[in-house]
């Protein structure tokens, strides 16, 4: 009998905006590019190593009951250097979640609230980097 992944990894992250305009506009700031594809309503980024996508939704497209405002999860972005990213996202107006924690062996987060009310966390993760180095060096292949 075979095993089934029940999550086999992230494939987009949304966020709501109810500028939509603006909202492109700051993360094409922030991550150095423009979105790869964008539609009425929709604007989607590729990213990091492994190309996961950031999704930019127009709120108005939002599911009835959703609430306005943070919510209860935080994803959390690998970034080389977390206490300059996170003073990057400030300048740029995002505002303080919670600022830079030592979680121990190595693992350092933070999170901010962007200016369209999303939760933003970036970490520096020893963990990701390890896997990573075991992909790009051929150990391990799908």
């Amino acid at each position: 009998m075979s095993q089934t992944n029940t999550l086999r990894g992230l494939t987009t992250i949304s966020f709501w905006a109810t500028d939509l305009t603006a909202a492109t506009k700051w993360y094409s700031e922030l991550l150095g590019f423009a979105p790869y594809f964008e539609r009425p309503g929709y604007v989607e980024f590729r990213l990091g190593d492994y190309q996961h996508e950031l999704g930019i939704i127009d709120s108005r497209y939002a599911p009835e009951g959703l609430t306005a405002g943070p919510g209860g999860a935080v994803v959390y972005w690998h970034v080389d250097h977390v206490e300059a990213t996170f003073e990057k996202l400030l300048s740029m107006g995002a505002t303080l979640l919670d600022a830079p924690i030592d979680r121990g062996q190595g693992f350092i987060t933070a999170s901010v609230i962007d200016p369209f009310g999303n939760i933003l966390g970036i970490m520096y993760n020893p963990h990701y980097l390890k896997i990573l180095d075991t992909f790009t060096n051929g150990e391990k292949r799908s």
